[in-house]
């Protein structure tokens, strides 16, 4: 079959998010083709190119929404009152939504989502588009003075909600500047027949801006959509949400727009999936049926830790290993606090922490955590003629103890992850790989990686997880069984094998409910009957389709050579 697959700052880029998982699944479905349609972050993403395709990959087309410009296209009077009613109708639905208790995951979905508002906020947004695609863009419609009276007239309107009447100016302007970006996918051309109307089936590599476009490419084709959420959207957007010094008007208003963006996604897919548990969670109170949702674990390559895996006994019998990217959600104070109490009860005991890298303010907390060690082990020597060591060693991935990752784990007999928030630790499935006992913290997805095969303590609590590290290191038996049942449990549910066969049966269960309606015209512009028999979908000459529908025009930030590409290319749409 044909796949169009959508994302947003990642795959075929180099750098970016969900670029691994998405590289695994185009090449591990090599029967069927692929066209990328890719939505950059930035210049330096653009800059940094492409990674070398697989030649399943038919198509390549790629838009800047953050470089969105005025595209110089004017409207005529019946255009411009239009699009002040579409807008109008969708600033309606946002203000009405932003009522919502934004401390909850379905507060906007909950407040927002009455079927009268839910009709209203499509209605503005399908409005929209269809008006994009007559009259050729929306780019400086968005960017008038009549998008931000729009939005002012909607927060004054009488029953407004608090917050939403509290918006000033300034604030009415974010609030334009945010949506200008991410209403832009409505300016393409992507959802024509001869683009994503071409596929039978459109796959959102991601929610938000992705999946939007999935959607639109439901509207105007009929083409089935499924949206992959390894990080909920909008939950990012809850956790980001005054992180950059924004008012509470803005906040609530485009924590509306994308709380109902994300019910009117997950109402519109055939099937929706998520990585974990947590996820779905998030995905039922934002509105999400229970019957439409699917759990694929990301996939993980476990060829790499495989040596270390079948070697178990290789481990030293006294050191506990942490291996991750430091920073303070890790909560690297706990665990040196916990090794301390360990060290009283087993005085051989070492704790190595391997560093895969640091975040933002990484770098000051691993200056803290080494400071703290030095204050809590005192280099220790084991008579008056040797030299003292630290009984706690800060190493990093890539260095001449630990060159990769599979080394760090395999160094220890007990891998801990001490974290007070995480996702869906890889890190803990790379260590379920290698065989190696685990003792964890319970949150985010841990206890669902984990199962039976792990020991999970309350975060927070150093006592509980010395306690636990202790007993582990005195009963070597016990580590053995643990270690063998994470490393089956990783890789019965967490390869990338599992993970594309996960999405092969999806995408053989959504084309055979949902199949694409097609009406193929021939050289005369009459309906071709027969023009797509069963055997379209099997990989050929004959699937080769003609189009007979001329592209319309592309906004200016749509067009132009894709800097720094791998693969050439004269414009953003590269075939093979």
């Amino acid at each position: 079959m044909r796949i169009g697959l959508v994302t947003e700052g990642g795959y075929p880029y180099v750098s970016g998010d969900a670029g691994l998982w998405c590289e695994r699944l185009v090449r591990g479905l090599e029967r069927h083709e692929f066209d990328l349609y890719a939505l950059s972050r930035s210049r330096q993403q653009e800059d940094e190119g492409w990674v070398p395709l697989p030649p399943q990959v038919s198509r390549v087309r790629t838009a800047s929404p953050w470089a969105a410009e005025d595209d110089g296209t004017a409207y005529g009077r019946r255009a411009r009152r239009r699009f002040a009613e579409c807008y109008g109708e969708l600033a309606s639905a946002l203000v009405a939504a932003s009522g919502g208790d934004l401390r909850e995951p379905g507060g906007v979905a909950a407040t927002g989502g009455a079927e009268i508002e839910a009709d209203r906020f499509s209605s503005g947004l399908y409005g929209l588009a269809e008006l994009a695609r007559d009259e050729g863009g929306l780019a400086r419609a968005l960017r008038s003075e009549a998008a931000v009276r729009a939005l002012e007239r909607a927060c004054r309107a009488p029953g407004a909600p608090r917050a939403a009447r509290e918006a000033r100016v300034p604030d009415l302007l974010a609030v334009a500047a945010h949506l200008r970006q991410a209403l832009s996918p409505l300016s393409l051309d992507w959802y024509e027949d001869d683009g994503l109307g071409a596929t039978d089936l459109c796959h959102a590599a991601a929610g938000g801006t992705a999946a939007l476009s999935g959607l639109l490419a439901r509207h105007f084709t009929g083409v089935p959509l499924l949206v992959t959420e390894y990080g909920v959207h909008l939950r990012a957007h809850y956790l980001a949400a005054g992180a950059d010094g924004t008012t509470p008007a803005v906040r609530a208003l485009l924590a509306a727009f994308h709380g109902s963006l994300a019910a009117e996604v997950y109402q519109r897919a055939a099937v929706v999936t998520h990585g974990n548990a947590h996820a779905r969670r998030w995905q039922e109170r934002c509105g999400a049926d229970r019957a439409k949702l699917r759990t694929i674990h990301p996939g993980m390559d476990a060829a790499p830790f495989a040596e270390a895996g079948e070697s178990p006994e290789a481990a030293d019998p006294d050191t506990l290993v942490w291996v991750g990217r430091v920073g303070p959600a890790k909560d690297l104070v706990s665990l040196l606090h916990a090794f301390a109490e360990v060290r009283k009860q087993e005085p051989k005991a070492r704790l190595r922490i391997v560093s895969a890298g640091t975040g933002s303010d990484g770098a000051a907390y691993l200056g803290h955590c080494r400071a703290l060690a030095a204050q809590l082990f005192p280099d220790e020597a084991e008579g008056p003629h040797t030299v003292g060591h630290n009984p706690v060693s800060f190493e990093e991935i890539g260095g001449p103890e630990v060159p990769t990752l599979a080394d760090a784990y395999a160094s220890g007999a007990v891998v801990v992850l001490s974290s007070v928030v995480e996702g869906f630790p890889l890190g803990l499935i790379e260590a379920m790989l290698c065989g190696r006992a685990t003792v964890s913290t319970d949150v985010g997805a841990v206890v669902e990686i984990v199962g039976g095969t792990g020991v999970v303590v309350p975060p927070r609590n150093p006592r509980a997880l010395a306690e636990v590290c202790v007993n582990l290191l005195r009963d070597p038996e016990r580590r053995a069984r643990l270690g063998a049942a994470a490393r089956a449990r990783a890789l019965e549910l967490f390869t990338t094998e599992q993970n594309i066969a996960a999405f092969h049966g999806i995408y053989l269960e959504v084309v055979s409910h949902c199949p694409v309606q097609r009406v193929v015209l021939d050289e005369t512009g009459e309906p071709l009957p027969f023009a797509a028999p069963a055997e379209a979908h099997v990989p050929g000459r004959w699937t080769r389709a003609v189009d007979h529908v001329a592209a319309r025009s592309r906004p200016s930030w749509a067009t132009g050579s894709p800097t720094g590409c791998a693969v050439p290319t004269t414009t953003t749409e590269a075939s093979r």
